[in-house]
């Protein structure tokens, strides 16, 4: 009788386990919102021909070759090791984009600096102002971060190199927001 009594007691758990399980509830992601890589695209092209179409104010510095005296006052460059090639922006663009973001905060921030109070390009700033807006979709909004203050005598040397620089990133990412908006 004590077999039969066992039996008895295990058959409800048995049939517990046999029964298919109630659905777990499913979770509905929340969809994060996604880069605009189009207008990202238009933005970046329009930011780099209004850079390009900047004319030198002091004729002697159009000659004039500069280099860096002090790497870490200056922006981040993009690099191999951002993963912004076409192979990785295909499958991951988080790290690039990161790069693409402290660049545009870091211009965005030099353009507003007393560098380019004798010459304010508030156009400029308005087209990096509307990159970061569809860039920090993703990430978190940095706020504006003051630059340190430069003697008025570097004011234009230090204009023409930012400009010479925020040329080279507006065409850097001018090719990763097109080959990014082109259709696969």
């Amino acid at each position: 009788m004590a077999p039969l009594h066992r039996l008895h007691l295990c058959l409800p758990l048995l049939l517990l386990l046999l029964l298919p399980a109630a659905p777990a509830p499913v979770a509905t992601p929340v969809p994060r919102p996604s880069t605009d890589w189009a207008a990202c695209k238009n933005i970046s092209r329009e930011l780099l021909q209004r850079v390009m179409t900047l004319k030198e104010p002091h004729q002697v510095l159009e000659k004039t070759h500069l280099s860096e005296e002090d790497p870490k006052n200056w922006p981040p460059r993009i690099r191999c090791s951002d993963a912004c090639d076409p192979s990785t922006l295909d499958t991951n663009n988080t790290r690039c984009l990161q790069r693409i973001l402290q660049g545009l905060q870091h211009y965005r921030d030099l353009l507003g600096s007393d560098i380019f109070t004798t010459r304010p390009l508030p156009w400029l700033e308005a087209a990096l102002d509307q990159l970061l807006g569809l860039v920090q979709q993703e990430h978190s909004h940095l706020p504006r971060h003051p630059m340190a203050p430069s003697e008025a005598w570097a004011h234009p040397l230090l204009q023409r190199l930012a400009l010479q620089r925020l040329q080279s990133f507006a065409t850097v990412i001018s090719r990763i927001f097109t080959h990014s908006a082109s259709p696969r």
